[in-house]
């Protein structure tokens, strides 16, 4: 008997210790892999059409699934950051070298002059709003700098992404199936855990970041259209924005509004207040409920804060990674809520 315990204790040693070993061998590619379970998980409905064009022939819907998610989420992202780090750069510079007189500074000094006209208000804000503006800019440009400092770690870990998400699309059943052979759950709990994360996942992805990354596309396009200057770096704070409750991309639109109005720029000004009302304002309405699973659903505040405790803690893709923790605890903690109730 004492055998059998010292075979199990020296068992279990050895397989601490590869976990641990294997656990730092993958930590290189933690983060691709990750996303490669994310976005399979999104664009599974996707890959079973092209399942049923291909006649299940799995490899070739696998690599087609893949290089749809390559030319519709990867490269456009690529070109979304490098015009973010260019544009922030060109505005980091401009109110380093001008001292703040920059479109942005304009911006803040004519709203407070325009606002002190009703409210009297101290004029030290707009210097203030300037310094955090530069602060924030400063971060960004460290982020996105590191990189494109790192491009080639970057392309590997695209290239990864890319394999990984191939595999999961090809052999994604078998990956479930061996999760559940490991776990020591029960199968129905295992079960019941994979719908629930992939709900959350399919929640928080397709029903939230995208319909914000969508209106944050629009916003730049609005400001492009009607002269607001660093439209794409303004429509990534806007996509942002989009996750307050009640506030929403208002926040980035309004200002650029009164910028225009306060130039003279009467016409634009209403033209963009008209976008920002019907193509921006109204394609939550339009596509929140035709990609969104209602199964699942999680309060937009806390996604906020998950996005900005993920850049925070992640970098840029944080803007992912945080929500996708965030959807794995509401899984887990919905599982042990029923596993309680159950016992009890």
């Amino acid at each position: 008997m004492n055998h059998q315990k010292s075979e199990l204790y020296f068992l279990l040693a050895l397989l601490i210790g590869a976990f641990v070993l294997a656990f730092f061998i993958f930590k290189p590619f933690l983060y691709a892999l990750i996303l490669a379970m994310a976005f399979a998980t999104v664009f599974a409905p996707l890959h079973k059409k092209i399942l049923v064009i291909t006649h299940q022939y799995k490899s070739l819907a696998a690599l087609l699934a893949t290089v749809s998610v390559l030319i519709v989420v990867v490269a456009p992202l690529a070109f979304l950051s490098v015009q973010i780090f260019q544009e922030a750069a060109t505005l980091y510079l401009s109110l380093i070298q001008n001292g703040g007189a920059t479109a942005l500074s304009g911006i803040i000094n004519d709203a407070v002059r325009t606002i002190n006209g009703f409210i009297p208000l101290p004029m030290e804000i707009s210097l203030d709003l300037t310094q955090y503006a530069q602060q924030a800019l400063s971060w960004l440009l460290q982020n996105f700098g590191f990189l494109f400092a790192n491009a080639a770690k970057i392309v590997a870990s695209i290239f990864i992404f890319l394999i990984a998400l191939y595999y999961m699309f090809k052999d994604g059943e078998k990956f479930k199936a061996a999760f559940i052979a490991l776990s020591p759950l029960q199968d129905a709990r295992d079960e019941s855990i994979l719908r629930k994360l992939e709900s959350a996942v399919n929640s928080v992805i397709r029903g939230n970041l995208v319909v914000a990354l969508v209106q944050g596309i629009l916003t730049a396009i609005g400001f492009t259209l009607f002269g607001v200057p660093n439209a794409t770096l303004w429509g990534s704070v806007a996509a942002v924005a989009a996750l307050i409750p009640g506030i929403g991309t208002a926040l980035v639109l309004l200002p650029a509004v009164l910028y225009l109005f306060l130039h003279g720029a009467v016409l634009p000004a209403t033209g963009l207040l008209l976008w920002g009302m019907t193509a921006v304002g109204l394609i939550d309405n339009f596509l929140g409920p035709k990609l969104a699973e209602r199964k699942m659903q999680i309060h937009p505040f806390l996604i906020l804060l998950s996005i900005l405790g993920g850049i925070s803690f992640f970098g840029p893709l944080g803007f992912l990674l945080g929500p996708l923790v965030l959807s794995l605890l509401v899984a887990l903690l919905e599982i042990y809520t029923t596993m309680y109730q159950e016992h009890e």
